[in-house]
């Protein structure tokens, strides 16, 4: 008798298919960040360039271009994929479809903290420093002033918690004006190119992947509770779902996300809300796969929107998140005439 080996189901293989077709896709994207530029590296020239590197060779100028242009596409996919995976979460939190990681005001915070440091420090381990704890403060303020949403109950929408964060936000723009208009007139452009999303001085770091390892695998480990979550909010505690716990450990995983993301880049815009809605229309409202699909989406999304930035007006950069602006503004309106029609 031969023994059969059992088989994944049907589910799971489409599954897999799909995150390895978008897995592709973004090494693609990778791919595609490294050769063009000003400089433009033919297939060759990359492969050489590889090469050195590997041997520890920078002399040559396929090699400098390479390792410059892979650690920006390397840092805007982290940052693309923490703004997405923090985008489906807060969805998932407050129920609400026009969620994104800036509406409960943490990246405010940031711009607080960050524009704060050019303004009085300009040095850039102290922006990268004073963005995360801003948008850390923030998230612990909006939890001490809002707590009650985030303890369980029926109602899932956080009208509280949603209040408190737009009302923060807008006390942090007022703070983000006023240093605006006090900032020497040398220091004002770095500033509101940080405001609009710029990825122009980023570097490889090790906490932004960090960050989205340990998120994806939270949100991962909870997927099913969120099923449960979206479909039944008023009986998902009586369904098994710890509510109360769920939504304290998603709020404060999209925060952490949301500060990782912001202190990298900057305030980018639209990829924690055009890329979730892309995903779930695309692929299921089943957080198993929409979970690490819109991770995947929102990196080679922000990859590419990062190197059409820095090729449209070449030698000239542009600042990313007028990109992806101008990309997601007519994605999201055409995704909404689809499912307006349907």
């Amino acid at each position: 008798m031969t023994r059969t080996q059992p088989t994944l189901p049907a589910a799971t293989q489409k599954h897999a298919w799909l995150l390895g077709a978008l897995a592709l896709l973004a090494l693609s994207c990778i791919v595609f960040a490294c050769m063009a530029g000003s400089v433009r590296l033919g297939a060759g020239e990359l492969a050489d360039g590889a090469a050195a590197l590997l041997r520890g060779e920078r002399a040559s100028m396929a090699a400098t271009l390479l390792e410059l242009r892979l650690s920006r596409a390397l840092s805007g996919f982290a940052a693309g994929a923490l703004l997405a995976l923090a985008g489906v979460l807060m969805q998932a939190l407050l129920r609400n479809p026009l969620a994104d990681p800036y509406v409960l005001g943490i990246s405010g915070g940031a711009s607080v903290g960050a524009l704060a440091a050019m303004l009085f420090f300009n040095a850039l381990w102290m922006i990268d420093a004073a963005a995360f704890g801003g948008a850390l403060a923030v998230a612990l303020l909006l939890y001490a002033l809002a707590h009650r949403d985030l303890r369980g109950g029926i109602d899932a929408s956080a009208p509280l918690l949603l209040l408190t964060g737009v009302i923060v936000g807008a006390g942090c723009g007022a703070l983000v004006t006023l240093m605006l208009s006090l900032a020497p007139e040398e220091r004002l452009r770095g500033m509101v190119f940080w405001m609009i999303g710029d990825l122009s001085g980023s570097e490889q770091r090790w906490l932004p992947w960090l960050a989205l390892a340990g998120g994806l695998a939270y949100a991962l480990r909870r997927a099913r509770d969120i099923n449960v979550l979206a479909l039944h909010a008023a009986g998902a505690e009586a369904l098994g779902v710890p509510v109360g716990a769920l939504r304290r450990g998603l709020f404060f995983c999209a925060a952490l996300l949301t500060a990782c993301a912001v202190s990298s880049g900057g305030s980018i815009g639209f990829v924690g809300l055009v890329v979730p809605h892309a995903c779930r229309f695309a692929l299921g409202p089943d957080h198993r796969l929409l979970l690490p699909a819109s991770a995947l989406a929102g990196g080679a999304f922000l990859v590419v929107a990062d190197t059409l930035a820095r090729t449209l007006a070449a030698p000239q950069q542009l600042p990313v998140g007028v990109v992806t602006a101008l990309i997601g503004v007519p994605a999201f309106l055409l995704q909404l005439h689809r499912l307006g029609r349907r």
